[in-house]
């Protein structure tokens, strides 16, 4: 069972990866996009963990909903209202439950995928975070606890987008010159996935 503390821990492994990795989410996102997408999601994250440091919510489903506001209104761009969503959605479909199992988990993130979809307008294969997050929800269903398999799938998924043309987002706008970048939402989505691994060891 999955409690309040594992859900932190997450979000705290989440502020970790993302804080060392924010020069290369920048440097991806320089190449098609406005080269913020690391220091957004790096003070994003900061923000996040000071928050649940400050309220310590005491169910996983308000542990999401605090960091997906907190996403909401401390990241600028189309990243905020995105990873917001995605964690906030998942909140919700978490309800009040003190304790949760991974297959919940995963249902609730699948939910929050769905939603993310709904407000960027996007689906797998536009080269989006969606190409990272949709074949990590579809492994964590599959193998239920195994969030290695998430992991390993969301960078699969990651690394797919150098080879896809851009369809949604700023990238989009550059056509096939997109094509041979990785797509920073989807690596950084991998990050969160990663993190979520690293927090269930």
């Amino acid at each position: 069972m999955l409690d309040a503390r594992f859900f932190r821990r997450w979000l705290t492994a989440s502020t970790a990866l993302v804080d060392r990795e924010a020069d290369r989410l920048t440097e991806l996102d320089s190449a098609i996009g406005d080269a913020d997408h690391g220091s957004n999601l790096q003070r994003g994250f900061a923000a996040v963990s000071a928050a649940l440091e400050e309220e310590a919510p005491g169910t996983p489903g308000a542990v999401l909903v605090l960091a997906g506001r907190t996403l909401v209104s401390s990241v600028g761009g189309a990243s905020g209202p995105l990873y917001g969503t995605l964690l906030r959605r998942a909140g919700k479909a978490l309800g009040d439950a003190p304790e949760v199992t991974p297959a919940q988990l995963g249902d609730a993130l699948r939910a929050g995928v769905a939603a993310v979809a709904q407000l960027g307008g996007a689906r797998p294969g536009d080269k989006t975070m969606l190409d990272a997050l949709e074949p990590a929800v579809a492994a964590l269903e599959d193998t239920l606890d195994s969030f290695e398999a998430a992991r390993d799938a969301a960078e699969k998924g990651a690394q797919a987008t150098i080879v896809l043309q851009a369809h949604k987002g700023r990238a989009s706008y550059l056509g096939e010159r997109s094509i041979g970048h990785q797509d920073p939402g989807a690596a950084s989505s991998a990050l969160l996935i990663a993190a979520l691994a690293d927090a269930a060891r």
